[in-house]
């Protein structure tokens, strides 16, 4: 078994995430020998359990960086999300639950450098994190995001941004070259041909995982 297979199957450990008065949970992986970590912020009607996050987290894993998948809104909140979809919009409650996730990892494995990738909405509330807690934040990769919905928080951002949006998707094309030109950090926009807003097509989740992987790996993991 390459080293690659074994950082991929690290020991996933439950985790729980004290934000406000609700408590997150989540799945912490970190391969051995590992620098950095990746905190995901997913859109709606996903989960820590889907298999597009999964997916990208074991290739983010085999790049020798760990992940934290965990849920930004409690089951509870789901549900109602479900009916109302206001929750998946206030990128404020997601930011912050973001920002607790961070402070909790820091609090446990002080060493690690933090990322993000962000999906969706949870793209925008990665980059108003960033943006609040400055070097902190190592990396951030937005896939399909929304990162015109972090308004003003854009020009704060320190973190290098890397967007990536499907071919297909015109309307979000065109909110991340807005917001990439907002951005003042290190920043890239990189556009999968011939997919659409979810990535279903074959072959386009897995250069996805893979620019993700190789940005973190640049900017998360020390030179030998």
């Amino acid at each position: 078994m390459g080293q690659a297979t074994q950082a991929a199957i690290a020991q996933a450990k439950d985790v729980h995430i004290r934000s406000g008065d609700v408590q997150l949970e989540g799945d912490l992986s970190i391969p051995d020998g590992a620098q950095g970590v990746v905190l995901f912020a997913h859109g709606s009607g996903s989960s820590r359990h889907s298999p597009r996050n999964q997916f990208v987290a074991r290739t983010i894993r085999e790049a020798g960086v760990g992940t934290l998948l965990f849920d930004l809104l409690t089951r509870d909140e789901e549900a109602i999300d479900a009916h109302t979809a206001q929750l998946r919009f206030d990128i404020g409650l997601l930011a912050t639950r973001l920002i607790d996730g961070t402070y909790w990892i820091k609090g446990e494995l002080d060493y690690l450098k933090v990322g993000y990738f962000g999906s969706s909405t949870g793209g925008g509330a990665a980059l108003v994190a960033a943006a609040e807690l400055g070097d902190t934040v190592g990396a951030v990769v937005s896939r399909g995001g929304r990162p015109d919905l972090a308004g003003d928080a854009l020009a704060k951002v320190e973190s290098p941004t890397l967007l990536i949006v499907g071919g297909l998707d015109y309307p979000v094309i065109e909110m991340n070259k807005a917001a990439l030109a907002r951005l003042r950090c290190e920043k890239e926009m990189k556009i999968v041909p011939g997919a659409t807003h979810l990535f279903e097509e074959p072959g386009t989740l897995e250069q996805v995982a893979d620019l993700a992987a190789a940005w973190f790996q640049k900017h998360l993991v020390a030179a030998e």
